[in-house]
C-alpha cells in the first residue's frame, strides 16, 4: 500500500469518526437524499450538514449529481466496499489464528481424554 492508498484510508475513517457523518452514511445506503432531507433529522443547520456532505465527497464515500434543481446525494458503494476489503484483510488473518489455536486447544483436549482412560 502506498502513501496515497494511506491518504484515501486516512481521509475515510477520518470522516466516518464523525457521529453526524456515520448518520447521513446510514441514511443513504436506504437511498439518495437531498441536504434537505438529511438534514431533518439533526439539530444543526443545513449548512452545518452541507459541510459533513462535503467531509463525505473529499473522502469519496458520497457523490452528487444534478436532477434539475435537485442535487441528490447518493452514496458511494464502491468506497465502502474499499474499506471493507481493508478491514477484512486484517480480521481474516486473526480468524485464521483463532482457528488454529482453537484445532491446538481441541487436540490438547482429546489427549488428556485418552490420557485419563488409559490411566483408569
Amino acid at each position: 500500500m502506498d502513501s496515497g492508498d494511506d491518504d484515501q484510508l486516512d481521509s475515510a475513517f477520518l470522516a466516518l469518526a464523525d457521529p453526524v457523518r456515520r448518520r447521513i452514511i446510514a441514511r443513504l445506503s436506504r437511498g439518495p437524499a437531498t441536504v434537505n432531507e438529511l438534514a431533518e433529522p439533526f439539530a444543526i443547520t443545513k449548512q452545518a450538514v452541507s459541510k459533513h456532505i462535503q467531509v463525505l465527497e473529499q473522502a469519496q464515500l458520497v457523490t452528487r449529481t444534478r436532477d434539475a434543481q435537485r442535487r441528490p446525494v447518493h452514496l458511494n458503494p464502491a468506497r465502502l466496499e474499499e474499506l471493507t476489503a481493508w478491514i477484512d484483510q486484517y480480521r481474516l488473518v486473526r480468524e485464521g489464528q483463532f482457528r488454529r489455536l482453537d484445532a491446538v486447544l481441541q487436540s490438547n483436549a482429546a489427549a488428556r481424554g485418552t490420557q485419563a482412560k488409559d490411566s483408569s
